[in-house]
């Protein structure tokens, strides 16, 4: 995860890699950590999909499913032009995505703005296309909204966390902020990669600068 050589600038559409039409490796029907499904294509009735790029996906999963109210998470690529790319494709800066969590919510449990919360106070969001000395565009800042509700509270949150983080010297967010984008499910040992290997890799990039309520 640490030394990618990929690009710092997102490949143009016509440059990506041409991909494939269909996933080519198979998931776990559940989730080690959560026992929900791991494949969450149909959630359950009134249950809420929230999508984060925060830098290496193995750590930034992990939060996740530890907050209470997450139902299911999942790890994948989101942000790019290449369908189901693999990992090794996504880490050449060859098909524009960023290395994302999928999180399955119950919102009357955990409200969408302690999510993004939790996605701001776990990375550095005004590090470019880099996360320590994670670099590349694979390790862009994103959230990807899928109700306008969730775009509202997203800017919002954000616009509170840069005042702060100017107020302790750090630049702007670079954070992308786009409706959902489509997602491809990782490969079956990156999804809870740190239940599966607990003294596995993790970035240590967040600024420590907490979002103020």
């Amino acid at each position: 995860m640490m030394f990618s050589r990929a690009k710092t600038e997102i490949v143009a559409p016509e440059n990506a890699l041409k991909g494939r039409d269909e996933s080519p490796f198979k998931l776990a029907e559940r989730h080690r950590a959560l026992d929900a499904p791991l494949v969450t294509d149909e959630v359950p009735e009134g249950y809420e999909v929230a999508i984060f790029g925060l830098g290496c996906f193995w750590g930034a999963e992990e939060i996740f499913w530890q907050i209470p109210g997450v139902w299911s998470t999942s790890v994948g690529y989101a942000g790019g032009t290449t369908p189901n790319p693999t990992y090794e494709e996504v880490c050449s800066g060859r098909t524009g995505h960023t290395e994302a969590v999928r999180v399955v919510y119950d919102p009357a449990k955990v409200a969408y703005a302690d999510l993004v919360a939790a996605f701001y106070e776990v990375h550095d969001p005004t590090q470019g296309m880099r996360q320590g000395n994670d670099v590349g565009t694979q390790y862009r800042s994103a959230i990807y909204f899928t109700t306008p509700e969730q775009e509202k509270v997203a800017h919002e949150v954000t616009e509170r966390y840069q005042v702060e983080l100017s107020r302790r010297a750090y630049g702007p967010i670079t954070t992308e902020i786009k409706p959902e984008q489509p997602y491809y499910y990782a490969e079956d040992p990156h999804q809870q990669y740190l239940l599966k290997n607990p003294l596995g890799y993790r970035c240590h990039s967040a600024t420590g600068v907490p979002v103020p309520r």
